[in-house]
């Protein structure tokens, strides 16, 4: 009904999209109608890219195009790393340096002046931002461990390249794979909080970089972003007790904690995307540490088979496996939601694309509950 309140605006319906779905009773996950796990599996982030922006998966000679078109914008302009290194250097949180940094990426944009309208000019925008996104955050990183930037290597795709410019050195094939694999995994979701917000944005015909850059500042709050890196967090501490995982576990959830990675605002099974990172953690452990993996699954199944929270509706999400996924790559743990927005930028562009195509603006009411008939007293009676 037009006057019924809901709160968060749970299971309302505000748009059509051909993006993604999610069936949160059977845990699948489409990406314009193919499943995740065959994405992840078969193809790269650049054809999930591609698909998501052009409604089809490109052939080979399209894909070779798209690829070399993305890495010939990786580069960004001297002027915006100065920003970089002052940010840096200010001990900038990294969500925080990174939503200034996409902000600034509008002013060397050779389409920056081009109406909000002008289709072909917002999907270059769009390559821009997702091409320029991991030159500005790996940047980010090395200078404030004191390193110089690494320049983007054309010859590597946007996952392989991201890992090079973040350790200097070209990451081995199960690294590559398996971050390329996390990037599709995290590429879109439906209408998250941080869709919807670069939706609204998009509605009103404001350029993407003010999209993007709001889904970013969406993204960074505790109730969206940030779970991988608080799982790590417990991982870190289970590692250092005396306990064992499920005796640590036990005492935790005795004690009134959370245990982070498990529950989804929409999933009522196991998160698809945890299923196919928990099989990368594998693979990462076969050819290094598996100490992350034995602890991760030895929660994950006290949890499921002996407590029984997945028949409660609580699985593990894709945070669960992610944050010890990107662990074992020697990615920093404050970086951990900076990549999901780096992977996510696709699908906020290719949201924001697709509503305005068939524009109208975002502009739900509100319901006043305040006072009524007030009236004015003058400053010297009051």
């Amino acid at each position: 009904m037009a006057d019924e309140l809901t709160k968060g605006l749970e299971g309302v319906l505000a748009a059509e999209s051909e993006l993604s779905s999610i069936d949160g009773d059977a845990g699948r996950l489409i990406y314009r109608g193919y499943d995740i796990a065959d994405l992840a599996e078969r193809a790269s982030y650049e054809e999930v890219v591609y698909l998501l922006w052009h409604g089809e998966l490109p052939d080979r000679a399209a894909l070779d195009s798209f690829t070399d078109a993305m890495a010939a914008e990786r580069a960004v302009d001297e002027s915006i790393l100065e920003t970089v290194r002052a940010l840096a250097a200010a001990e900038e949180a990294p969500m925080a340096a990174m939503r200034t940094a996409v902000s600034m990426l509008s002013a060397t944009d050779p389409d920056a002046e081009a109406p909000a309208d002008d289709r072909e000019a917002a999907r270059r925008k769009a390559r821009r931002i997702t091409a320029k996104i991991p030159t500005l955050l790996a940047a980010y990183d090395r200078v404030r461990q004191d390193e110089a930037p690494i320049d983007p290597d054309p010859d590597l795709d946007l996952a392989a390249n991201f890992l090079y410019m973040l350790t200097g050195e070209a990451p081995d094939d199960v690294a590559a794979e398996t971050f390329d694999q996390a990037l599709i995994l995290h590429a879109d979701h439906g209408l998250n909080a941080s869709t919807f917000t670069a939706m609204v944005v998009g509605s009103t015909m404001a350029d993407l970089y003010s999209s993007v850059t709001a889904g970013i500042g969406a993204l960074s709050g505790p109730l969206h972003g940030g779970a991988n890196q608080d799982v790590m967090e417990v991982l870190f501490e289970i590692e250092s007790s005396d306990l064992d995982p499920r005796e640590w576990v036990e005492r935790a959830t005795d004690e009134g904690r959370r245990i982070p990675g498990f529950g989804h605002r929409v999933y009522n099974v196991t998160d698809p995307r945890a299923t196919i990172l928990k099989a990368r953690s594998a693979k990462l452990a076969e050819t290094g540490d598996d100490t992350w993996y034995e602890i991760t699954t030895a929660i994950e199944d006290y949890l499921t088979d002996e407590v029984g929270l997945v028949e409660k509706g609580i699985a593990p999400n894709v945070d669960f496996y992610s944050g010890s996924v990107y662990y074992q790559l020697g990615i920093p743990i404050d970086m951990y939601t900076p990549i999901f927005a780096m992977s996510r930028a696709a699908g906020w562009s290719a949201h924001v694309l697709e509503y305005q195509e068939d524009n109208r603006l975002i502009r739900p009411r509100g319901r006043y509950v305040g006072p009524d008939d007030r009236e004015y007293v003058p400053i010297e009676d009051r």
